[in-house]
């Protein structure tokens, strides 16, 4: 982990990947991670950890599947979100965003039980940043 500031700026800048979360720090046992996103994602549950979403810009909208049907919430640049342990959702950015995430290290981005996977969604538990 690094000893220096990290430029989210610049942290984005590194990479032109969509759906393809780079880690740029850590805080106990969580990952902090961005991401650019474009799109659809895919409908996914994490079933033993909330999602927390940070719009650094753009606007991104979280369909949501719950027992009393489904709904979505759009979220502006500088609104933050979090979507409760096992909720089926959808995130999804008509004009792209830039996304900051807040998970536990090793939660996947499809989360534990999820659609089939578009060939534009990484799945994956984050990237180093760089890579």
């Amino acid at each position: 982990m690094s000893q220096e500031p990290i430029s989210l700026d610049n942290a984005l800048a590194s990479f032109d990947a969509l759906w393809s979360p780079r880690i740029v720090t850590h805080v106990n046992d969580y990952d902090v991670r961005v991401a650019k996103v474009e799109g659809e994602h895919v409908w996914h549950v994490h079933d033993a950890t909330d999602e927390f979403f940070l719009v650094l810009d753009g606007e991104l909208h979280i369909s949501l599947r719950g027992p009393s049907g489904e709904r979505t919430v759009r979220l502006p640049r500088g609104s933050v979100f979090t979507v409760p342990r096992g909720t089926e959702h959808r995130p999804y950015a008509p004009g792209g965003a830039a996304i900051l995430m807040f998970e536990p290290t090793g939660t996947p981005s499809v989360g534990d039980r999820h659609d089939e996977i578009p060939d534009h969604v990484d799945a994956t538990t984050g990237h180093a940043l760089g890579s």
